[in-house]
């Protein structure tokens, strides 16, 4: 897969995940955010909840939550903990990750607090 082609894979898998999040009732406010930190894939929320969420796609379920790395992970809560700077309640909002995964016929599969803060 070219670089575009891999570009673009991911992107509809974020679109996709986003529209799983949206159908159970989830507000999307954020769609590859970026801060100085690192980048998070969405960022959802849901009564009071704020859900970061990192989108990984591969051809199997499996391969696919390989591919979260523990760099990844820490840039992700540094990248998180930026953002909930820009909350009412900070730090102290309620927030969880989650790892939503995507194989290569589009099933999705999401672990809530698969990634501990």
């Amino acid at each position: 897969m070219s670089g575009i082609e891999g570009y673009e894979s991911g992107r509809a898998a974020e679109e996709a995940v986003a529209r799983h999040y949206a159908r159970r009732g989830h507000a999307v406010l954020a769609r590859r955010w970026r801060g100085a930190g690192g980048e998070i894939d969405l960022v959802c929320a849901r009564a009071g909840l704020i859900v970061f969420v990192e989108v990984k796609k591969a051809r199997s379920l499996d391969a696919a939550a390989l591919r979260l790395s523990p760099g990844q992970i820490a840039r992700l809560q540094t990248a998180a903990l930026e953002y909930l700077g820009t909350c009412p309640k900070g730090a102290d909002s309620d927030m969880r990750f989650d790892l939503a995964c995507v194989d290569g016929v589009g099933r999705i599969v999401v672990t809530e607090n698969a990634i501990w803060g």
